[in-house]
């Protein structure tokens, strides 16, 4: 019996050292990622949309509370592939992008959070309460520590806070959604269906670069692809637009071409955030009430056919009932 509770609790370390190391694993490879697109604001770098924050999110829905080690390893080896130079700011920096997803999971479950998406409280949750409030932790403690260290002056504070929080937020709105869906997907699509998606597909490949590289301002033509892709697809379909057409936005920008040519960084940071917040905050909310409105019919239908079936037999009794006897 030993034996086989010694092999029960190694199989569980490993299992739990595994998935440690691939959250960790994911977060610095989506931290990699981010980096290769960056902003200035008041002399301090940033990224626009930050994904390494959508992930752990997505790691603490999926895999639970138990997974935040993997984060905070994770946050360690991004800031430790920028500089060797440790500053105690860093285990600030560490604490504070561990605690926001880990209060943003926390508040999640706290209202009942379904992470399939399926019901508009859900999509609101993510946004407000997983998003907007919960990264208010990891700016706060992340530009408030470079204040205290001497590392960012003191009146660069609110400009490089809502930097650092717009990013935050944007990885939650953007890369947890699209994570979720992908982790919950069901396949294969109908034949129809794949060749409607190959039509979105195609479209959003010419739409998006016309929109985020045109000299006139057009990025208003996502939202009738977005709107497209929320009604056919629904959430799949819209988050995956919006991701494209937020990456295609995020480059746009720090080339600063397009319809962010000729802005200042600060300019450019307002117009790209409020669209790319925008595109997120439209791609989830409305691809939430298509689905939960979707739900309610087929609730609706479903009780409607139970109603009739009940009525049928009742009709065969009252039938039976009111036939008389045999031999009258």
């Amino acid at each position: 019996m030993a034996a086989v509770v010694g092999t029960g609790d190694l199989r569980r370390t490993a299992v739990y050292t595994l998935q440690t190391l691939a959250v960790a694993g994911c977060y610095y490879a989506a931290g990699r990622l981010g980096l290769l697109r960056q902003l200035v604001v008041e002399g301090a770098v940033f990224t626009p949309i930050w994904p390494p924050t959508g992930v752990a999110l997505t790691s603490l829905l999926i895999l639970g509370l138990r997974c935040w080690p993997g984060i905070s390893l994770g946050v360690l080896l991004v800031i430790l592939s920028i500089t060797t130079d440790l500053q105690p700011s860093v285990i600030g920096t560490v604490a504070g992008n561990t605690a926001a997803p880990v209060f943003a999971y926390l508040m999640l479950r706290k209202v009942g959070f379904r992470t399939d998406l399926s019901r508009l409280r859900d999509g609101a949750a993510l946004v407000f309460l997983g998003a907007l409030l919960a990264m208010l932790i990891s700016a706060t403690v992340g530009v408030g520590l470079l204040v205290v260290t001497d590392e960012l002056a003191a009146d660069s504070f609110w400009p490089v806070w809502l930097a650092w929080w717009v990013g935050d937020v944007m990885g939650v709105l953007i890369v947890t959604p699209v994570l979720l869906l992908l982790y919950g997907a069901r396949l294969p699509l109908p034949l129809t269906r794949w060749r409607e998606a190959g039509a979105l597909f195609v479209t959003a490949c010419v739409v998006v670069p016309l929109a985020t590289y045109s000299t006139v301002s057009l990025l208003f033509l996502v939202y009738p692809l977005l709107i497209w892709a929320a009604l056919r697809f629904q959430l799949v379909g819209s988050m995956l637009c919006a991701l494209f057409a937020s990456v295609m936005a995020t480059v746009a920008a720090t080339d600063g071409v397009g319809p962010f040519d000729g802005l200042n960084r600060v300019e450019v940071m307002i117009k790209l955030q409020a669209f790319n917040g925008t595109m997120a905050l439209t791609a989830l909310l409305l691809s939430a009430v298509i689905i939960e409105q979707r739900n309610t019919r087929r609730s609706v239908e479903q009780a409607c056919m139970e109603l009739a079936e009940v009525l049928e037999h009742l009709t065969a009794g009252d039938t039976r009932q009111s036939r008389p006897p045999p031999g009258d």
